[in-house]
């Protein structure tokens, strides 16, 4: 029984990918460097998995930035703006589609991104226009598969993005234009790669997890065609057809009907289409069984692991059963063992991606009769000791979940009677001007919590430094002219990962780096028991930002489902609960903010769209309970404070009457790099409250002029009444350098002042 492994964490153990590119757009290292360090941790990482127990090592998996981003410069399918010329795309253009480029003539902006289905993963997405013509433009996967070979590794597979869901995954640029008139030519490119790596390799995955979705008839018809295609341009290599993040029975016809050689199925988010699956596998193909948790840190069942085993294995034969985990290990840290400060109880309920490849091989093992009877037997332990422990369970908080009431819920008036209180409250212009709540993140301020966190700087010392960069983050704001400021976030080292340092119930980690976006790399907490506040988290900073200013300052939260979505979330009750409990512990905060004068409360919910199942019909119940869970949060505060909540990179239209249910004041949401056609949605809607659409791209280092940000503004204004409409960047700003962020926000505030000045002297006409 072979095992293998989906793809693994890019990043590097302490993020050597990160600190590599970066040093790259710096210009502190040059692209041959660059290079030489992504081979070296590419090798790492395969001699990393081979001696684990993985036998069929994945190739194609490892990106400078995105595996998205990368099939578009495979396909040739760069935007005209790049002024590419076509053959090899260089390092310079990917970069450019990732990040945009700056420049005296506002440089060019970035491709649009957005969530890799419900994971906290970003993507860049595919653009597809009328004009566009494909060829095979990157040699990435043939030279991978030749550096595989030279360093020994033979027992190797291919991993590419499947076209159907490259295809699904993108946009249409033209509203006049269907994309996927672009398939057949996109798949004569796919045809060329798969004839160039035949000869190679054993195993070609092919992943498309659109199959767990909801997908339109017109698209369900394309996969018989493009895969006899690709069957026909393998020779004798063999397609593995990859799915995961659910299951794919209602697409189970098409899947059972297609010229593949093998199956990988989901068996951790849906263990009960193994049975249907079993049923009516053709006799032709292999099945790829995801027994263990790729999306989560905690150790496998291997008893549970192995009945779904054992019951493959009886259908099929063990010699086409292969072993895998659930999805690519992408979305977990790498390491365990670096992992020193843990509670040892609660480290050995855990496994990363290096630990899940060696749970893998285990029981690959025990099914093939080898001697594991140790490790199962451990293992046992170790399931009965998380299930039992006391560390899991506070009755305290079962009471205060048990004792809420439907008042505690909703809001004490409607909106449309706390806007008229909130303005004489507030005093603020039209358009008011704010951030998202983070300010650039200088080596000075990393320098300085590091020090504290290593005990190199007592806490008084602490506390008087970060009083010093929240003093001159309130100054800047302040010579820019903006209306509502923010504290800037200095004592933060990720918007999650904070708050979950200062709630019981979680753990958190050393080394346990995840990719959410090219370079941006976080430290998901851990939540293993219940949730609770010992004590407040941000009154202190907010309160000695709001006396250092007459502007009011917003107090800066994370909201209940994004600290449940960007966490490592216990899987031993239902996630709904687990986030309720993370809500009430919120909603404390919140009042106590309120209490020490804080006007303005912001409560970030990024993460709302992410957390939506992949299938349709399961989206009711599960946007009930995150909405009624940021209610809860948000409910417990007079008519007069104001509730703002920012959302970013996700789809709005299928949700919005929910975004509205969630009755926060204000909603500020990215909308630069789709030029503002998320708001159509709003209109549509005719969204009730107020919106701050992003009038310029945080992610991309150049600087939008004014100009431009007024002709943003000025498209907003077509859908939201000036009354109603707020001034603000796509995101926080913690990842630019100050130049950039003083440069944009001038330019912003200069933006909405023009725009204000219009109105007065429409208004001063109509006097007249």
């Amino acid at each position: 029984m072979l095992t293998h492994s989906l793809g693994f964490p890019r990043i590097g153990l302490h993020r050597e990918l990160k600190k590599a590119v970066e040093s790259f757009w710096k210009g502190e290292i040059d692209k041959e460097t660059l290079f030489q360090k992504a081979k070296e941790l590419r090798l790492n990482h395969w001699r990393l998995q081979h001696d684990a127990g993985i036998d069929l090592l994945p190739v194609g998996d490892f990106s400078f930035y995105d595996h998205i981003l990368d099939m578009t410069a495979a396909l040739g399918a760069v935007p005209k703006r790049y002024n590419w010329e076509g053959s090899e795309v260089d390092l310079d253009t990917y970069f450019a589609m990732a990040r945009g480029t700056a420049g005296e003539d506002g440089g060019i902006i970035a491709m649009e991104m957005t969530k890799w289905f419900d994971t906290n993963y970003h993507y860049i997405v595919p653009e597809f226009t009328p004009e566009q013509t494909f060829s095979l433009s990157s040699s990435k996967l043939f030279n991978e598969i030749r550096e595989a070979k030279e360093a020994g590794f033979n027992n190797i597979k291919a991993v590419i993005p499947g076209p159907l869901t490259y295809v699904y995954l993108g946009k249409s640029k033209d509203d006049n234009f269907d994309r996927w008139d672009h398939l057949d030519a996109i798949v004569n490119v796919y045809e060329e790669i798969i004839a160039g790596v035949r000869r190679e390799l054993t195993w070609i995955q092919i992943d498309e997890p659109i199959l767990v979705l909801d997908l339109p008839d017109h698209v369900r018809a394309r996969f018989q065609n493009v895969y006899e295609r690709l069957a026909k341009a393998k020779g004798e290599a063999r397609i593995m057809l990859a799915t995961y993040f659910g299951d794919i029975l209602e697409h189970k016809d098409i899947v059972m009907s297609l010229p593949i050689d093998g199956l990988h199925l989901d068996l951790v988010r849906s263990p009960y289409q193994l049975g249907p699956i079993l049923a009516e596998l053709p006799s032709s193909m292999t099945l790829s069984l995801g027994i263990v948790d790729g999306r989560n840190i905690w150790r496998v069942d291997m008893d549970k692991g192995l009945q779904m085993i054992t019951k493959a294995c009886t259908a099929l034969g063990a010699d086409r059963v292969l072993l895998g985990p659930s999805c690519s290990l992408l979305h977990v840290p790498i390491d365990l063992e670096e992992e020193k400060k843990l509670n040892p109880e609660i480290r050995s309920w855990m496994a990363f991606a290096k630990q899940k490849c060696f749970e893998l091989r285990v029981l690959a093992d025990a099914i093939d009769k080898k001697v594991v009877r140790n490790i199962l037997a451990e293992n046992r332990k170790i399931m009965a000791s998380r299930q039992n422990s006391p560390l899991v369970k506070n009755e305290q908080v079962q009471r205060e979940l048990r004792a809420t009431d439907e008042y505690m819920f909703k809001r004490s008036a409607p909106y449309s009677e706390r806007r008229q209180k909130q303005r004489a409250h507030l005093n603020l212009p039209l358009l008011p001007t704010t951030t998202i709540g983070s300010f650039p993140q200088t080596a000075e301020i990393r320098s300085t919590r590091r020090k504290f966190k290593t005990g190199q700087m007592s806490q008084e010392d602490y506390v008087r430094a970060m009083q010093g960069f929240i003093q001159d983050t309130v100054a800047r704001q302040e010579q820019i002219g903006l209306d509502v400021l923010v504290h800037g976030e200095p004592e933060r080292n990720d918007m999650v990962e904070y708050f979950g340092e200062q709630l019981a119930g979680y753990c958190f980690t050393e080394n346990g780096w995840v990719q959410s976006y090219g370079t941006r790399c976080v430290k998901p907490p851990i939540i293993y028991g219940d949730v609770y506040r010992p004590k407040t988290m941000t009154v202190d900073w907010i309160t000695y930002a709001q006396s250092l200013t007459a502007k009011p300052v917003k107090g800066m939260l994370t909201g209940p489902i994004t600290m449940l979505c960007w966490s490592f979330v216990r899987d031993d009750q239902p996630r709904s609960l687990t986030c309720k409990q993370i809500a009430m512990a919120i909603r404390k905060e919140v009042q106590d903010l309120e209490k020490a004068g804080v006007k303005i409360i912001q409560i970030d919910e990024p993460a709302l769209r992410e957390g939506l199942p992949l299938k349709r019909k399961h989206w009711h119940e599960y946007l009930d309970w995150a909405v009624n869970c940021f209610r809860l949060a948000t409910s417990g505060v007079k008519e007069e404070t104001q509730i703002h909540t920012h959302m970013c990179y996700c789809d709005f239209e299928d949700i919005i009457e929910w975004i509205a249910a969630m009755d926060a004041d204000v909603i500020s949401i990215e909308a630069s790099r789709s030029q503002m056609t998320l708001l159509d949605t709003f209109k549509e809607f005719k969204y009730p409250n107020e919106i701050g659409p992003g009038i310029y791209d945080i992610h991309s280092p150049r600087v939008p002029s004014v100009e431009e940000m007024v002709s943003l503004l000025r498209r907003a204004l077509q859908v939201i009444p000036a009354e109603r409409l707020w001034v603000n960047p796509d995101c926080g700003l913690k990842t630019r350098d100050w130049a950039e962020t003083m440069a944009s926000l001038k330019n912003m505030v200069g933006a909405a002042g023009i725009l204000r000045k219009e109105f007065q002297d429409i208004e001063r006409l109509k006097s007249v």
